[in-house]
């Protein structure tokens, strides 16, 4: 079955993180992507992480760069240059994460491009934003947006020093922001609203991110309080709380009516004849209180009998998990979310899997079966390709 953007074919000049999850997710939606690579060492993400026995295919490597297909060219040579260039002329999309000026210089800027292939989507990922600012040209990585924006600032309890999310969440979140947009602009292209250039900043997309944060503070001008493991509506039946096998759960009980039903499940009706727990209000004075007492309660039968028992009933539940608990989770076989891909030369490259996109198409499933490319792979495959296409716009100005 065809999926949404067969025959698309994108040249990615991206590098580590943001830039390749962003041309991942359009691979995982059928997009043909050559990745353009530097000769020596290839993207640095190929060598992330302490063993070495996976350098050049790195699992984070492995992760956003399964099925893309390798060519290394020194963009400073003249000659491989113009390899770049005829990759370009003939690509629907080129996203690039370099920083800004760095593709102008090389002669690969959007403007230089746009003569190349006036109906080329060109998708520039940096840390501020391409356009003049006193910011522009600030280098940025993850843990820096994470603390210029804000987000180191929420986590934590009042008073706790600032805590990095522990994945490289800006990243990430910044690579399915551009790939929203790259997209929009071919969805646009195809209704003949030509090419476009597109400017994802990572501090940006953060922010966008961020908005039941920073829109709050926007509209009242004071900033969210610090609550720990408390939820978004702070109530204290929105937290943590220890189960009989010290492992711990979380709840999700935010409206009056789910709070009698947790009483009623529970079997203590009675509290709420309790002023103290009464109405939202009070619950959120007494947090201290309440959290005991259900604490007290959960503590009589392990996490996976409280997840499953509330789940079951329509009450909110979770057992926290360890990431590797969560990757072994059924549900992910459930939706499809695991793909099988096999890795030669790697430690049990025969058993791996990556993660899909996160979502279910009845029309066009997302997924790739294809193993990320070694350094330079497809140079023989992305040359001919070119050459066919040179054979046949020869041709066609022979018909013309």
């Amino acid at each position: 079955m065809a999926r949404a953007l067969d025959g698309i074919v994108v040249a990615d000049f991206t590098h580590v993180m943001a830039g390749p999850f962003a041309t991942h997710l359009l691979r995982l939606l059928g997009a043909r992507v050559i990745k353009i690579e530097e000769p020596t060492r290839g993207d640095a993400l190929r060598y992330y992480g302490d063993d070495r026995r996976y350098d050049g295919m790195s699992p984070a490597f492995i992760a956003v760069n399964a099925g893309k297909e390798s060519i290394a060219l020194d963009l400073k040579e003249e000659g491989q240059l113009a390899i770049a260039r005829d990759i370009v002329r003939r690509a629907d999309v080129l996203v690039e994460n370099f920083r800004p000026g760095v593709m102008g210089r090389l002669g690969l800027g959007y403007e230089d491009v746009r003569k190349l292939n006036p109906d080329l989507v060109y998708c520039s990922v940096s840390g501020y934003g391409q356009t003049p600012s006193r910011y522009r040209d600030w280098p940025a990585i993850d843990n820096i947006v994470q603390a210029t924006s804000g987000m180191m600032s929420l986590g934590g309890q009042p008073g706790d020093p600032p805590v990095r999310v522990g994945f490289p969440v800006v990243d990430t979140l910044t690579g399915q922001t551009a790939a929203f947009a790259i997209v929009a602009a071919l969805l646009r292209r195809a209704r003949g609203g030509g090419g476009d250039y597109l400017d994802v900043a990572m501090f940006d997309a953060t922010l966008s991110f961020l908005t039941s944060a920073v829109v709050p503070y926007l509209v009242t001008g004071k900033t969210l309080k610090r609550t720990g493991n408390i939820g978004y509506s702070g109530q204290p039946t929105s937290g943590l709380f220890e189960a009989a096998d010290g492992r711990m759960i979380s709840l999700g009980v935010v409206q009056q009516r789910q709070f009698v039903a947790l009483l009623e499940f529970l079997d203590r009706m009675e509290w709420l004849d309790d002023p103290r727990f009464a109405t939202p209000d009070t619950r959120r004075e007494h947090a201290a209180e309440l959290h005991a007492l259900l604490e007290e309660v959960f503590r009589s039968q392990p996490a996976a009998h409280w997840e499953a028992a509330m789940s079951a009933v329509g009450i909110p539940c979770g057992m926290v998990r360890e990431v590797g608990e969560a990757a072994q989770f059924e549900h992910l076989h459930d939706r499809g979310l695991r793909l099988p891909l096999t890795v030669p030369g790697l430690p049990n490259g025969d058993a791996l899997s990556i993660l899909n996109a996160g979502f279910v198409s009845a029309q066009d499933a997302p997924g790739v079966d294809a193993p990320p490319p070694a350094l330079d792979e497809h140079r023989a495959a992305v040359l001919e390709w070119l050459e066919a296409g040179r054979a046949a716009d020869g041709d066609q100005v022979k018909r013309g």
